[in-house]
């Protein structure tokens, strides 16, 4: 936004503004909400990255020089928060079509695609283990959601709404591998392989 050019804001970046219009923090302090807050369910950040948006945002003036009430171990680190141009940035972005119109390419649908050739016996084996671990998921989300509860105190909040929608979508999904299940002995090569849409 310097000299009239426009920062492109990563959902890195987005995340970190708005952390920091909560309160001042410096890095080190972004990485642990990052983790309490378990952010990277639903959005990639790394540590490094945590690092960069800091000095990029800084640089284009959408955070600035803070302050917060935590005793500093060891040396001094430096905390930033999120300016009024920031908050306005954040605001802006937030208004972005993008944001309803995408929809996410999940790693199991791939292997869904190439299963068939996959050797005899490792559809189920893959089932199951996919079954396993959305299994574990569900349990582990929904122990998010009781201490997001205990946190917030109502069911009225953004966090409560998104582990929700997790919640109903694992479910969704663990219906949906019962049901291929109880298929799979009928599964079967396509009828008409040749089959072209002529223009």
């Amino acid at each position: 936004m310097e000299n009239g050019k426009r920062t492109s804001l990563t959902t890195p970046d987005l995340v970190i503004l708005s952390l920091l219009a909560e309160r001042g923090m410096h890095g080190y302090e972004v990485n642990l909400e990052l983790e309490r807050r378990e952010v990277r369910d639903w959005a990639g950040i790394s540590r490094p990255q945590i690092y960069y948006s800091l000095e990029k945002l800084a640089a284009a003036k959408l955070i600035g020089a803070g302050h917060n009430d935590e005793p500093a171990a060891g040396p001094e680190r430096r905390v930033f928060q999120t300016t009024a141009k920031g908050r306005q940035a954040l605001s802006d972005a937030l208004e972005r079509e993008e944001w309803t119109t995408q929809r996410d390419r999940p790693l199991f649908l791939t292997w869904v695609a190439l299963s068939w050739q996959a050797r005899r016996g490792v559809f189920q084996k893959q089932i199951a283990r996919r079954e396993k671990f959305l299994k574990s998921e569900l349990a582990r989300e929904e122990e998010t959601l009781n201490s997001i509860f205990k946190e917030v105190g109502h069911p009225y909040h953004e966090a409560v709404w998104m582990v929700t929608l997790m919640i109903e979508q694992i479910k969704t999904e663990l219906q949906w591998l019962r049901k291929i299940a109880k298929e799979l002995p009928r599964r079967a090569t396509a009828r008409n392989p040749e089959y072209v849409v002529s223009e």
